[in-house]
């Protein structure tokens, strides 16, 4: 099959083996996958994601000198199931999945695994148990957004905000945006959001935020504290760049939240006598549950989520490397959507 491959820390297209499906596994079509700012990351930084994963004993591992087809966030149609083997979907069928395989005993992670590739490429193999049929109606690019947005709704629930508290989120590209769709979702006011770029503080809007500031023009905590009358502060942190989290801690109100959603895949350093001073609370969020994810899906096909305007770019599997740098650039692109079947330019 034809695939973006991560190879050597650089992103070149070729033609791979195509997956097989095993017991309990099925094999998919990609038509759809979102590119992910953790793959951004992980391109640069995977010797330390490998790094890491070997440290909290994470079951699942690299091996950067073999070839990694990346890509998480999809939407596939059902080619065939493997032995002794069904499912919720035939044939034909559009469905969309966790990220996540099960085989031999091991956990391997779409898109982050030397046996499974992810959406950049044109087949998958998923596992069974896993997949959910997209409902009748649903875009296949909105589908493919389920995972994304399955984030956002983890940070919130793991937030758990509390009716007298109020949320300022500090970055607003598609981790950010799909906080601020959960907040919305759950009726949360004042959504404060932040970002230095025009074109996603005008989606961090359309998504659900009822006051945006331009960190270069205005201290987003000073104006969080007239939005919201100086409430109580739940800080989502949603770029994963260092100095970040040490700069939020220097500038949050005593007592606040603060939910790291960004991935920050290089070492940081923080002042903890800043979060003792301020018995600031810190908490780390990482993915979703299955129920998160399931009812992510159902959020999005029954419009209580719009995520159309945060699609603003589409390529095929020969446009991914231009679409990794065109994604370093904020003010031009939120999501970028790989569809294999579309032509490349």
């Amino acid at each position: 099959m034809r695939a973006a491959v991560m190879r050597n820390s650089q992103l070149v297209v070729d033609t791979v083996p195509d997956p097989k499906p095993g017991e309990g596994e099925v094999l998919v079509k990609t038509l759809a996958c979102g590119i992910c700012g953790s793959d951004l990351h992980a391109l640069k930084h995977a010797d330390k994601m490998v790094e890491v994963a070997r440290e909290t004993g994470a079951p699942f591992l690299l091996d950067l000198k073999r070839d990694v087809v990346m890509g998480h966030e999809f939407c596939a149609e059902v080619v065939e199931y493997g032995a002794n083997t069904g499912g919720p979907a035939r044939p034909g069928d559009r469905v969309v999945s966790m990220p996540v395989l099960f085989r031999g005993g091991r956990i391997e992670g779409v898109g982050y695994s030397n046996e499974a590739p992810g959406g950049y490429g044109e087949l998958m193999t998923l596992s069974a148990a896993l997949v959910l049929p997209v409902p009748n109606g649903l875009a296949t690019e909105h589908a493919a957004l389920t995972e994304p947005m399955a984030v956002g709704l983890h940070a919130v629930n793991k937030a758990r905000l509390e009716p007298v508290d109020a949320p300022l989120v500090i970055g607003c590209g598609p981790v950010g945006l799909a906080v601020i769709a959960a907040l919305k979702l759950k009726g949360v006011e004042p959504i404060v959001a932040a970002d230095f770029s025009p074109l996603r503080r005008g989606l961090a809007e359309k998504m659900g935020a009822h006051v945006v500031v331009d960190p270069r023009e205005r201290a987003a905590f000073a104006v969080f504290a007239e939005a919201t009358n100086m409430r109580p502060a739940v800080v989502f942190e949603c770029v994963g760049v260092p100095g970040l989290l040490h700069q939020i801690m220097r500038e949050a109100p005593v007592g606040a939240r603060v939910v790291i959603v960004g991935v920050c895949m290089e070492d940081d350093v923080i002042k903890p006598m800043l979060g003792i001073n301020k018995e600031l609370a810190v908490q780390f969020v990482l993915g979703y549950s299955p129920e998160e994810f399931a009812q992510t899906l159902q959020d999005i096909a029954e419009g209580r989520i719009d995520v159309a305007p945060t699609i603003t770019g589409r390529v095929g599997i020969g446009g991914v490397p231009g679409a990794f740098e065109a994604l370093g650039k904020p003010d031009a692109h939120a999501k970028i959507l790989v569809e294999p079947g579309r032509p490349s330019s």
